[in-house]
């Protein structure tokens, strides 16, 4: 194995095979998946008429994260960017695999998460009365998106930017059709947060922050986008400021539609509800169209980022590769490896599960990251601490907001996510220690 900085021979990487607007794509493909279709019943369930506000400070909080990460990519543009990273602060030791492996598992619960939605989705307009189709519909949109994978980099750049700008322009166009024909009211909106609800809506915006987290697909790619040093950093801003404007536009929208009640009610397919008082049946299998887009798009973005990352982890000699006698290099058996964990996850868990697991993981990591740039490397990327500091405070808050409110409404998810982050921990320690030996 070679030690270079993650960038191995036998990996099957293509320099220069990904434009700035494809790295875009990309990283719009993953959030606007996720975000605003997954999202919004489960965050309005958390912070109810403040929901377009804690959408609109997640956005705020990614931004800062954003930071690090655009600076670290403009000093060590890699495929596999997050691994890079962490390697970068901490060495190549059980640090940065633990880390890495956190965002590795949430991103994997993120295409779950994703294919559940297009399921849910569908039934909208293709009603089936057996439950375990959605979880079978998931499963079938994710092995599509293995066989999209598997293509070349050219061909999945034109198709997640043909699906990005479609999906787009649709919830732009839907989002304010929706907005003139309910008069521009926002009954189901309010500036103010409640008084007695501060740790829901904290909760609220932890979770809305998978809505955002979609650039980091960016960074995972930076080894095969042109010019990296100065692209990597632009795809996430230009990401981040689409996204952004498409979640206010969408979720005011969906306020003016549907009361508190009916959003949370249909959190599962909140957008489709909320077509149906506007447009009618007609606005509602188009709304349900463009999810179908957006979530086959985002799953397919995600698996290709996520993928690279776990083959950055192999070449870097972090985590256990075998090949069971597959074809292919690394990449395509890490591209395997992903698919089938989420196939897993988006069998055997429901939406707002796969949801909290992955914000846990996430910020954990995405703290891991500031601390690691703060300490180690703010001086060697020109980051300034202040912004740092401030990344780390905002995570930290909303993260102990989140745990505390999952535990007083849903203490599987804690217990799942210790055993999950203990069982990675330890994993990773015997295997980096069991190498040591070897």
């Amino acid at each position: 194995m070679s030690d270079k900085d993650g960038e191995n021979e036998n990996s099957d990487y293509q320099k220069n095979s990904l434009s700035l607007w494809g790295a875009v794509s990309l990283g719009t493909g993953v959030m606007i998946g996720a975000g605003i279709f997954a999202l919004t019943g489960q965050v309005a369930e958390l912070a109810k008429e403040w929901f377009v506000m804690a959408f609109l400070c997640g956005g705020v909080i990614a931004s800062f994260s954003a930071y690090s990460y655009v600076k670290m990519a403009q000093a060590y543009p890699s495929a596999g960017g997050i691994a890079m990273f962490l390697s970068k602060a901490y060495g190549k030791g059980s640090i940065t695999a633990i880390m890495a492996l956190l965002m590795y598992f949430s991103m994997v619960i993120n295409e779950s998460l994703v294919a559940r939605t297009f399921a849910s989705y569908t039934n909208q307009i293709i009603p089936f009365e057996a439950d375990w189709l959605i979880p079978v519909m998931a499963v079938g949109l994710l092995a599509f998106a293995f066989l999209v994978n598997i293509l070349s980099n050219k061909f999945i750049q034109t198709f997640s930017f043909f699906m990005a700008f479609i999906k787009a322009l649709g919830l732009v166009v839907l989002a304010g059709g929706g907005l003139w024909a309910a008069g521009l009211s926002f009954e189901s909106v309010a500036l103010t947060p409640p008084s007695d609800s501060g740790g829901d809506i904290l909760a609220a915006i932890a979770l809305s922050i998978l809505a955002y987290k979609g650039f980091t697909t960016i960074t995972n790619s930076g080894g095969e986008i042109v010019e990296p040093k100065k692209n990597v950093g632009r795809a996430i801003v230009i990401s981040l400021a689409i996204c952004a404007s498409i979640y206010l536009l969408v979720t005011l929208a969906v306020g003016s539609s549907l009361t508190i009640d009916e959003i949370v009610k249909a959190k599962d397919y909140a957008l489709a509800e909320a077509a149906r008082p506007v447009y009618g049946s007609t606005g509602l299998t188009i709304t349900v169209a463009f999810a179908i887009v957006a979530t086959v798009s985002g799953v397919i973005a995600s698996a290709f980022a996520v993928s690279r990352m776990l083959a950055m982890l192999t070449d870097m000699e972090l985590v256990p590769h075998k090949h069971f006698g597959m074809p292919g290099g690394i990449q395509t058996h890490t591209l395997v490896y992903t698919i089938v964990f989420a196939m897993l996850l988006a069998a055997f868990f429901d939406l707002s599960r796969i949801a909290s697991l992955g914000a846990i993981f996430y910020i954990i990591m995405d703290i891991a990251i500031h601390w690691g740039v703060l300490r180690h490397l703010r001086r060697d990327v020109e980051a300034n601490p202040i912004i740092l500091v401030s990344a780390i405070v905002l995570d930290v808050v909303v993260l102990a907001a989140f745990l505390w409110i999952k535990w007083l409404k849903d203490p599987v998810i804690i217990w799942a996510s210790l055993i999950g982050i203990s069982l990675i921990a330890v994993g990773e320690v015997l295997f980096l220690r069991k190498k040591r030996e070897g």
